[in-house]
């Protein structure tokens, strides 16, 4: 049997201690995570220099140089603030790029016909997704990590109450059901 899986609070903690191991650790366990939730939410004509990859390292860096004001009150607090941080990026990416555009400094043929174009967003519609994002921030933030987890990362419902202190994995579906629900209201 494998060694017992660390928790992010204990990470965080050795990460603010200075342990460079335990950095590496929480790099290798939320990198894979993190690239598969961000693959396709950058723009395809926004990939010039920075690719979606990039982005993600550049979220980790930047999450693991303020550890210390990071509070880890559940463990899925520290993926919402990564996921934040990458949302982030991704924008200022588009930002940069688009302003690129509009001053003739790229090929005209690479300019998008929407900005804030990418495959999420054309699949699903960006007004959806805006209007999920606000919706998002009506819940609660046990709430929000749970749909989070569920609905963005695929986590199973007993890795949400670990990652959510909920008793059970039972008591995660109950959470993320009714957070779907309240979800879908504020999204009307």
């Amino acid at each position: 049997m494998g060694q017992p899986l660390e928790s992010t609070a204990s990470l965080l903690r050795q990460v603010s201690e200075g342990d460079a191991q335990a950095r590496e650790r929480l790099c290798s366990h939320f990198l894979p995570i993190l690239t598969r939730w961000a693959h396709g939410r950058l723009p395809h004509y926004a990939r010039d220099l920075s690719e979606t990859q990039d982005l993600v390292q550049a979220a980790l860096i930047s999450a693991l140089d303020k550890v210390d004001d990071f509070d880890a009150l559940r463990e899925g607090a520290f993926l919402a603030y990564l996921r934040k941080i990458l949302l982030n990026n991704i924008r200022m990416e588009i930002r940069r790029v688009t302003r690129r555009n509009a001053h003739g400094f790229a090929d005209s043929e690479l300019e998008p016909t929407d900005p804030e174009a990418s495959i999420v967003s054309e699949v699903i519609g960006v007004d959806v997704l805006e209007r999920y994002e606000a919706a998002l921030m009506t819940l609660t933030d046990k709430a929000r990590e749970a749909v989070m987890l569920r609905v963005e990362f695929g986590y199973s419902f007993p890795e949400i109450a670990m990652a959510t202190d909920t008793p059970s994995a039972n008591s995660a579906r109950m959470l993320v059901s009714r957070s779907l629900v309240q979800l879908a209201e504020a999204m009307k």
